[in-house]
């Protein structure tokens, strides 16, 4: 039989989702095809019923667009003030983050989420915002078109002939928790359009014209049906994988897309991703590099935007691209390998064959799929192809100079062999200290030279005998194969060298670690290795350590709540002056790492930011370890202090019921009618009788709490009226209740409860004792019970000053109290004991201005037994 079993990985992955988004708030998106669709008008609409339900809405930015009903929509709502920010001589209105952040409604309505903030602001883009306002536990409703999607935008600007430049990440999707589709035909949204509803007449002309014709409106709506149907598959896939509903799959599709030094690369990682959409396949963006080479800006643009799309970037290194490209995708498993298909193509790639030539031909197990990829327009971002240095070219004129010196000197001792030897010498030399280009110029230029002064008739080009053509063809291919050889090992050396840089530093930083035995230490280990591998000034930022506050800097502030990096080459805060990085493993981040250097943002480039990452993460782990074990200690502390206390307790109790017992028989004799005391003798017995009883109680509530901390509480579960456990409480507290008025309220249809009957009634006991402390003398007690969700849910509720929410979770703690009301803080603390017992929960609830309410829950498990004829007639 097929193994049932969930897998443990995604179990373990579905909690660590559950826990993240337990704290965050929730994200709605409107969707829709093209503006007018109705986006705006929606979310208002679902944000009113949200606001009729009692939640707290306020509007951070809504865009009306001069619509009428759809400004009328926002009436009765609280509105955040936009903020303004100057921008070259003008005003900009910017949603106000911060407001938002301090002002922290239940719901918050943002409209445009593609949206680009104003120069100046904490993010360049909305949806940045909305990221920030999720993770401070605020619900969000926002609205988005299709053609504001990352992975969609070549496709959109292909249909519509209109490049958008403002875009939302696909993960920004992936992570809202409901999309509402907003759709209407194109017949409407043209009619919308006309009657002035969308722009004004003016510029409704133009887009009648351009972007609202019907054919891309057609194909606009058929994208966001699909890519709703696309969420709504995957809210079915993750249905069956939560309750456990598996079929078997032949395979599981695994797509590469490779991505070279070319403007097409960011439109082919595009494609790659809707490829893999659809089925949820895991998709990669590897580019391969020659050994020792910079990686280029245009794969480097195109391996972050892979990784904002939510695949994985891989850089290899090697020198055929065919080649590592088919070993990495055999050691994965790749099912399907994407490829661009050559612009143009040269005279070497037709000798040899384009790169999707040669992987069919290599590998024709592996489906490969060749696209065409429209360059983005970047002329901004284009850089020039490195040209070899002029000194690698000084270097070939003195190195071909001395061999010709050494030639023309010894030419009467030296054949003409000997002397194309040297000139091969010194191409080789060349190969070994600069680029193929130099050793190529080096090897024509040692040609032209051999012939020139060399070779019969000497100071001509000319060439008498024939055979010297082959000499020189092979003095040029020798050269070229040698240059090429040396060129390659000199990189590959280059390669070592800087991959032995950072593992010593790693390895360095992490010996210093390990021998630092508290965070001081390894904050110091931390920041001299950090300095050393970036060149910079290295800060490493910790709550309440030293000096090093987060605090006094508000970026590392926001860096330490968000968990994410902020500065130069990073998509927060760019024009900030130092780079910030969170020192953080899987959990909330325990400090900032600041570095300050100029050109901060080659630190986030795809060639330093490994080993940077590398020694932080390293850092991290050094300061959670020495934290982990300060914690231990600490637990360890704790359990033993608390050890103590329960053996001191215990003892105590019980050498106190003893005496206790004789006092109080003692007071009970002296008020017994045949003594016949006076009346300040009867005063003085009767106090000694009431303290020593509620001596007693408390030794009980001692003994209780020993029993509750020790696990040898035991339950009894018995089918009881909860009636007759209340009447019994009441009765054991008559003479205590004696200034109060005491209120049951218990319905006829209350069944019967699955309970310890004592140990009920010893809560009940100490919720109404505690009543009694804090309720106004003469005042009201209210007793009631009513069934719930499958449980008996039973309130005591006072008429005192009522409980601040700071302390509702802290007054079920041992030996806590709220102000004077007596008593040593054990009663709340037994009660949530042997309600958990019985597998319920205790709350406290403050009812302003009339006082507080105490409620538990006892579940009603299983089938409760029939009373007999004579009890029901």
């Amino acid at each position: 039989m097929p193994d049932r079993r969930p897998d443990p990985d995604q179990l373990l992955a579905r909690i660590k989702q559950a826990d993240a988004r337990e704290h965050a708030g929730r994200l709605k998106i409107f969707f829709g095809a093209a503006p007018g669709v109705g986006k705006t008008f929606a979310m208002l609409r679902a944000a009113r019923a949200r606001a009729a339900a009692g939640s707290a809405v306020v509007i951070g930015v809504v865009e009306t667009h001069g619509r009428d009903e759809t400004k009328n929509l926002t009436e009765g709502f609280e509105e955040i003030p936009l903020r303004t920010l100057e921008y070259r001589g003008t005003a900009l209105p910017e949603f106000d983050l911060d407001s938002a952040l301090a002002r922290r409604p239940d719901l918050l309505l943002v409209d445009e989420l593609a949206h680009t903030n104003a120069p100046g602001s904490r993010h360049a883009k909305r949806w940045q915002d909305v990221e920030e306002l999720l993770t401070a536990g605020i619900d969000v409703y926002t609205t988005l078109n299709v053609q504001h999607i990352e992975s969609l935008n070549d496709v959109v600007a292909q249909i519509t002939s209109v490049v958008v430049r403002e875009t939302v990440p696909d993960k920004i999707l992936g992570r809202a928790d409901e999309i509402e589709l907003v759709d209407v035909s194109p017949e409407v949204l043209i009619q919308r359009l006309k009657e002035g509803k969308v722009y004004v007449p003016a510029t409704a002309e133009r887009a009648l014209e351009h972007f609202f014709r019907k054919g891309n409106l057609l194909a606009l709506r058929e994208l966001a049906l699909r890519r709703t149907a696309d969420r709504v598959d995957a809210q079915v896939r993750d249905y069956r994988q939560n309750f456990g509903i598996r079929e078997p799959w032949a395979a599981v599709e695994r797509i590469l897309v490779a991505v070279g030094p070319d403007p097409s690369a960011t439109p082919l990682v595009r494609a790659a991703r809707r490829m893999a959409e659809p089925s949820g396949a895991e998709w990669f963006a590897v580019t391969v590099e020659p050994s020792g080479q910079e990686p280029s800006p245009l794969a480097a643009d195109a391996l972050r935007l892979a990784e904002s799309l939510g695949g994985t970037a891989v850089r290899l290194v090697g020198a055929s691209v065919a080649d590592e490209l088919l070993a990495w995708a055999a050691e994965h498993n790749i099912t399907r390998l994407v490829v661009g298909r050559p612009a143009r193509r040269g005279w070497w790639e037709r000798f040899r064959g384009s790169l999707p030539e040669t992987l069919v031909v290599r590998d024709p197990g592996i489906e490969i799929s060749v696209i065409t990829g429209t360059p983005d327009e970047r002329p901004a971002t284009l850089r020039a192809r490195p040209r070899s240095a002029p000194p690698a070219y000084g270097l070939v004129l003195g190195v071909i100079a001395a061999a010709t010196a050494l030639g023309f000197g010894l030419r009467q001792v030296l054949s003409t062999a000997d002397i194309a030897m040297l000139y091969l010498l010194g191409v080789v030399i060349v190969g070994a200290r600069s680029r193929t280009r130099p050793a190529v110029a080096a090897a024509i230029l040692s040609i032209a030279l051999f012939d020139f002064i060399f070779v019969p008739p000497y100071y001509t080009f000319a060439v008498s005998d024939a055979s010297y053509i082959l000499t020189f063809a092979m003095m040029l291919g020798i050269g070229i194969v040698v240059a090429r050889l040396t060129g390659r090992i000199r990189e590959d050396a280059d390669r070592l060298r800087q991959r032995e840089r950072e593992t010593a530093a790693a390895y360095a930083l992490s010996r210093d670690i390990s021998r630092a035995g508290d965070i001081a230490g390894i904050e110091a280990a931390a920041r001299k290795h950090l300095e050393w591998a970036v060149a910079g000034t290295v800060d490493i930022l910790l709550p309440g350590q030293s000096n090093h506050l987060p605090e006094s800097d508000p970026v590392a502030v926001w860096v330490l709540e968000n968990g994410k990096p902020a500065g130069p080459g990073t998509d927060t805060l760019p024009r900030q002056d130092g780079l910030y990085l969170p020192l953080a493993t899987t959990g909330r981040p325990m400090g900032v790492v600041r570095i300050t250097r100029p050109a901060a943002a080659e630190l986030m480039d795809a060639v330093h930011r490994p080993l940077v990452e590398a020694l932080v993460a390293q850092a991290a782990l050094g300061i959670e370890r020495v934290i982990l074990g300060a914690r231990n200690e600490t637990s360890r502390i704790e359990v033993e202090a608390e050890r103590l206390r329960t053996s001191l307790l215990s003892s105590l109790s019980h050498d106190l019921r003893t005496p206790l017992a004789s006092i109080e028989g003692a007071a009970s004799s002296l008020l017994d009618e045949s003594v016949k005391p006076d009346g300040v003798q009867a005063e003085l017995a009767r106090t000694i009788l009431d303290e020593s009883r509620r001596m007693n109680r408390l030794v009980g509530n001692l003994l209780e709490m020993v029993r509750v901390q020790s696990g040898s509480l035991a339950v009894q579960k018995e089918w009881q009226p909860l009636e007759e456990v209340i009447g019994i409480a009441l009765l054991r507290l008559d003479d205590r209740l004696t200034d109060f008025t005491v209120t049951v309220d218990l319905p006829a249809t209350l069944p019967l409860v699955p309970m310890d009957g004592l140990l009920i009634e010893q809560v009940l006991i100490n919720l109404i004792e505690n009543a009694a402390k804090y309720a106004r003398s003469g005042g009201a007690i209210d007793v009631s019970a009513i069934e719930q969700d499958g449980s008996v849910v039973v309130s005591v509720a006072d008429r005192g000053p009522g409980i601040p929410a700071a302390e509702r979770e802290r007054v079920f703690d041992k030996f806590y109290r709220i102000g004077s009301g007596g008593g040593i803080g054990l009663g709340l603390a037994i009660c949530r004991g042997i309600v958990l017992a019985h597998g319920g929960r205790i709350w406290a609830d403050d009812r302003p201005g009339v006082g507080a309410a105490f409620r538990f829950s006892l579940p009603l498990e299983g089938a409760a037994p029939a009373l007999p004829a004579e009890e029901t007639a």
